[in-house]
């Protein structure tokens, strides 16, 4: 099992989380196929849209990666991104970026945001997960 984190924008994650799927680096099927099922997904939103540069810098969601490959799905014609289906767990409150840079865990990893998707700890995982996740 592996832990992943993602980066999209806030609507973008609100998308995928109400439709039960991950979207990830403008659609591209390679980081979906990394991920393997059983596998948990922490969702970053560096702003609001992805269209409108207001910031937001909030881990939004968290969900388990189900089994199926990345598939095509035509969001309008002409743009046809990858999907993986995910079961998103409720959030109780997103985590700021801030909270998170207190963890001495997240100094290993926070250059790595403007990549996309990368892998990170089980420990990291669950810090930044629990934090998020109600119940």
């Amino acid at each position: 099992m592996k832990y992943w984190v993602g980066v999209a924008s806030k609507d973008h994650v609100e998308l995928g989380v109400a439709g039960g799927f991950a979207q990830l680096c403008h659609g591209k099927g390679a980081p979906l196929n990394r991920m393997k099922a059983g596998d948990w997904l922490i969702y970053y939103a560096p702003k609001k849209s992805l269209k409108i540069n207001e910031p937001y810098q909030k881990f939004m969601a968290v969900g388990q990666i189900l089994e199926g490959d990345a598939y095509p799905f035509e969001m309008f014609p002409g743009f046809v991104p990858y999907r993986k289906n995910v079961s998103f767990a409720p959030v109780s409150s997103p985590l700021s970026l801030e909270a998170v840079k207190a963890f001495p865990l997240w100094t290993d990893y926070r250059s790595k945001l403007r990549f996309g998707h990368f892998e990170i700890s089980e420990e990291l995982f669950e810090i930044i997960a629990f934090s998020m996740v109600e119940g």
